[in-house]
């Protein structure tokens, strides 16, 4: 559905977006992540025609942003970060406006209105002007600019900004029926509403992409090591150093538990899974197990290693790192 090759842009010889490749199929919803400056606010805005690359192709259902520019745009739904509302509007008319700006056929215009205002929830709010709603609400009447037309592609640079935690989970529900039927770009900083409503991220870092997987994918493929928490009843002695006289064991932890219970972290190499030794060990040395499980690592975790750790002055680049991704 969307196809990026070798897309680059610059302002004044800087480069926000680097020799960025970049495929997305359609029915994805893709989490587009990286930190302020990254370059993933241009590549979007590229993507939508708002701006044209420097250099590189981007293709949108087959079809060249800088050449057919106008068809593009009827595909594509965008709600930047400041929604594009008019303030002395009210939501009616401006709802109107956008239908026509659209040139959705007249037969179609009562039925679109009507779905939009129930699917983004503006019923109480039809006849008050935009400039009197409150944050959440507007954001809202932005979602419904972007929908109002039925697009293939709808591109959401933080769509739940300003949205108490009720309105967050209607539009976290939204967007993944989206995804059924649409491809969705999703580009916000709430890692747990990425890693709650994607099915891919991609994450964007000095203009380049330095990680593409599913959520799953992403923080099982960072660890260097598997880790896996055992917390066993008291009395289980020397437990430490039986279990890291275990094959493949590299190192036995303790984790201080403040209830009495012996609480330990078994680090093996990436891969190995040691638990159901463990529960032989455990078996063998009359252990009570009260809770094992495969330690994971956090979404932000991951980002803070990509974005940071990985990219600091003298660090080697990291192995995953790609601006070529699929």
């Amino acid at each position: 559905m969307i196809e990026l090759s070798q897309v680059t842009k610059s302002y004044a010889g800087v480069k926000a977006v680097d020799n960025v490749t970049l495929s997305i199929p359609s029915g994805q919803i893709l989490g587009f992540l990286g930190p302020n400056g990254a370059g993933k606010t241009t590549t979007m805005r590229m993507i939508t025609c708002y701006m044209p690359p420097t250099s590189g192709t981007i293709r949108v259902d087959g079809l060249d942003v800088e050449e057919q520019s106008l068809e593009v745009r009827k595909k594509i739904g965008y709600l930047p970060e400041m929604a594009p509302v008019y303030q002395d509007m009210s939501v009616s008319d401006y709802l109107s406006y956008v239908i026509d700006l659209r040139c959705i056929p007249v037969d179609q215009q009562a039925a679109r209105r009507k779905s939009i205002i129930e699917r983004c929830g503006l019923g109480t709010v039809l006849h008050k002007d935009v400039g009197q709603l409150s944050k959440g609400f507007r954001q809202r009447v932005g979602l419904a600019q972007a929908m109002i037309h039925d697009p293939n592609i709808v591109v959401l640079d933080e769509p739940t900004a300003g949205l108490d935690p009720n309105q967050i989970v209607e539009i976290r529900t939204l967007i993944k029926e989206l995804g059924r039927e649409k491809t969705v770009i999703l580009s916000t900083h709430i890692l747990s509403e990425v890693q709650a409503t994607c099915s891919r991220i991609v994450i964007i870092n000095q203009g380049r992409i330095v990680a593409d997987d599913t959520p799953e994918g992403l923080q099982a493929g960072s660890v260097g090591r598997t880790a896996t928490m055992l917390t066993l009843k008291s009395g289980a002695a020397r437990a430490a150093e039986i279990i890291g006289a275990l094959d493949g064991v590299d190192a036995v932890r303790g984790v201080p538990s403040g209830d009495g219970t012996i609480r330990l972290r078994v680090e093996c190499p990436k891969g190995r899974d040691v638990r159901e030794d463990l529960f032989r060990l455990a078996v063998r040395e009359n252990w009570v197990i009260l809770e094992m499980g495969i330690e994971g690592r956090s979404l932000e975790d991951v980002f803070h290693k990509l974005t940071i750790e990985e990219r600091q002055p003298g660090a080697a680049a990291p192995a995953s790192s790609s601006s070529t991704v699929r």
